[in-house]
């Protein structure tokens, strides 16, 4: 029980979560736990509900000058842990991914889930892991779905790389540039959830494209069958006419 409240009060509120490890942690150890929660939801798929954005977001505002962290230090730690991370996850799809797969232990791999990413690798190539760095669940699995065969370690890497980079400085800046601000931290919880709305929005917004798109496929179909038939039964009116 203990494990799970930890859980449900680091996505409740990091920045409490990360003002309790300075305080107990100091100023050097407080990096582990920010290290380990960004490298296991990048590099384990069985845990892709751990917070990402907000993490760094509020790691961000505590980098601030008297916030406990150094923000050049809260960057590298974070940037090493999301590419190592994603690196970890790619090699365990390549050696253990359809054993996974096919177990089904891992719910959060759904067979749309899957597609999407499909998707994604088919219309954008390596971009897939720059993008989906800035979409929670799927950062965690793209670098599963890169490495169970559609792309090979090099170009993964440059994309790791890139996608870590740009997504560890987006959030961490953000925070350290403007945390400091009143209203943010008047409302720092509410903004936090703001930030988690907009890095799901692009991920709902497919799925909900893609169901329409699934209803208007059925639906032409079904109109497609059902033309075919009134053409069939008319066809065979017809014939019977003519042998009468």
């Amino acid at each position: 029980m203990e494990i799970i409240q930890f859980f449900v009060d680091l996505l409740s509120d990091p920045r409490g979560a990360i003002a309790g490890w300075i305080m107990t942690l100091g100023p050097i150890w407080v990096y582990t736990p920010l290290f380990l929660i960004v490298f296991v939801e990048t590099g384990l798929v069985f845990f892709p509900f751990l917070p990402g954005d907000s993490l760094l977001f509020a790691a961000g505002v505590f980098s601030a000058p008297g916030g406990g962290l150094h923000v050049g230090v809260t960057w590298l730690v974070f940037v090493v842990a999301a590419i190592l991370g994603n690196t970890s996850n790619y090699w365990i799809a390549r050696l253990f991914g359809s054993r996974i797969i096919d177990s089904g232990k891992v719910k959060a791999l759904t067979p749309e889930r899957m597609a999407k990413l499909d998707h994604f690798f088919e219309k954008y190539g390596g971009l897939t892991i720059v993008i989906t760095r800035f979409m929670p669940f799927f950062r965690t699995f793209a670098p599963f779905i890169a490495g169970t065969g559609h792309m090979n370690f090099a170009k993964f890497t440059l994309f790791n790389a890139i996608g870590g980079i740009s997504w560890v400085s987006l959030f961490v800046f953000v925070g350290y540039f403007f945390g400091g601000i009143p209203f943010v931290q008047e409302h720092f919880e509410v903004i936090v959830l703001g930030i988690v709305a907009v890095s799901v929005a692009p991920a709902v917004i497919g799925a909900v494209k893609a169901a329409m798109s699934s209803r208007k496929s059925k639906g032409e179909a079904a109109d497609g069958a059902a033309q075919g038939q009134e053409a069939t039964s008319s066809d065979k009116a017809s014939r019977g006419k003519h042998a009468k």
